[in-house]
């Protein structure tokens, strides 16, 4: 049986247009806020709603894609993704903007479920996450670079992430059919290791809403507490966004060398720390600095995490739940830090975050460092759909745990 050397490239463009619209959440929080008849908070309740049905799609679909099959299920979350992201953007009927704005959520969910899946297959999920986190975070600065050329208005991020979606489908088509799996389906085997599996699903709300509390609201610190424009906010974006592409080609050049337990439990601390300087941040430099900072230390943590939660259950299940987990808390956090900023200010919203994530920290460590010494059995999981018979026979491989 032959094994593919590489991530195949499908599955990481399926993970950068699933991931989309969280890493563009600040800046459509903002120009809904700007450009929409809602208030501050309402437009954060906005990015909640898309997040939370990107969650709920993620926790229905954990254990379907295989019998579902990949393909098709990608092919309607893109679809999803494409009508839902893509009306928001066309209408300025706030209604019409929700509904399409949870529509398109629930197609980065089922998108995002697909790829999780298909990453856990990988006999390096660490590596094939931090390819995925490249992609996205390339787009992703393209992006922020781009839009504020491109004029006022809610609908330019919401029509980027539709047009991702739409470019990603043709690729659907190299991924396996329902058929595929057919063999694995009559193999029903219970969640691998359920306390660290459960802890982390745990952890990881409250880790993401702390990351994304600050980040939802990170735009209008810049605007208002910074005292930036809005070309200088996105500059500052696409510069953190590659600090992060900086970072997660160290976390894959390094890979397990150092552990996980070591990267999450320390790199969470820095985050919190980072956090804090721009929560307070009152000009260019101290706005940028933490911005930067932070973007760079997040998807390392982050590359880690969903390494850690793939190696639980080779067959994608735990990452698949894990990263709807993490889901619920980026739902959160645009919410989260909208109503904290109002009550309490900036300076304050991110030393609570920060103390949060201090403590959060413990248990996502203790998680790393037992799941290291705990081996998982060999599992076979199908890659790649059969080949035509004139090519050869079907391609796959023996999967463990990272």
């Amino acid at each position: 049986m032959s094994v593919p050397r590489t991530t195949p490239w499908p599955v990481l463009a399926l993970f950068t247009a699933g991931y989309l619209a969280p890493y563009l959440l600040p800046t459509v929080v903002g120009r809904l806020d700007a450009h929409l008849p809602v208030t501050a908070t309402e437009a954060g309740a906005i990015g909640s709603a898309l997040l939370l049905s990107s969650a709920t799609a993620g926790f229905l679909l954990a254990s379907l894609v295989e019998r579902i099959g990949a393909r098709a299920l990608a092919r309607v979350g893109l679809a999803l993704a494409v009508l839902g992201y893509g009306g928001a953007a066309l209408t300025h009927t706030v209604a019409a903007v929700v509904a399409g704005a949870v529509v398109g959520g629930f197609g980065s969910g089922a998108v995002t479920a697909v790829a999780a899946t298909r990453i856990a297959a990988e006999r390096d999920p660490h590596r094939a996450s931090t390819l995925g986190l490249l992609g996205v975070s390339a787009l992703a600065g393209t992006v922020y670079l781009t839009v504020p050329h491109l004029g006022p208005g809610h609908g330019q991020p919401l029509a980027a992430i539709a047009l991702t979606a739409l470019a990603v489908w043709p690729l659907s088509g190299r991924l396996p059919a329902a058929g595929a799996a057919r063999h694995t389906r009559r193999e029903r085997t219970p969640l691998p290791r359920p306390r660290a599996g459960l802890v982390l699903v745990a952890a990881m709300p409250c880790w993401s809403l702390a990351q994304n509390a600050l980040w939802g609201v990170s735009g209008r610190i810049g605007l208002t507490q910074a005292h930036l424009t809005e070309a200088a906010v996105g500059a500052v974006f696409a510069v953190a966004l590659g600090a992060g592409l900086l970072g997660v080609l160290g976390a894959g050049a390094l890979g397990p060398r150092f552990g996980r337990a070591w990267p999450i439990g320390g790199g969470t601390l820095l985050i919190a720390g980072c956090i804090a300087v721009s929560a307070s941040a009152t000009d260019l430099t101290g706005f940028a600095g933490g911005e930067i900072a932070w973007n760079t230390c997040y998807p390392i943590v982050l590359s880690y995490l969903i390494g850690l939660a793939a190696s639980l259950d080779p067959r994608g299940r735990w990452a698949v739940l894990v990263g709807s987990a993490s889901s619920l808390g980026t739902a959160a956090g645009p919410l989260t830090g909208s109503v904290l900023s109002a009550q309490a200010g900036f300076p304050a919203m991110g030393a609570i975050l920060a103390a949060g994530l201090a403590v959060v920290a413990v248990p996502m460590t203790a998680v790393a460092l037992r799941a290291g010494r705990q081996p998982l059995p060999v599992v076979e999981i199908p890659l790649e759909t059969p080949a035509p018979r004139t090519a050869g026979a079907t391609r796959g491989r023996t999967t463990t745990a990272a």
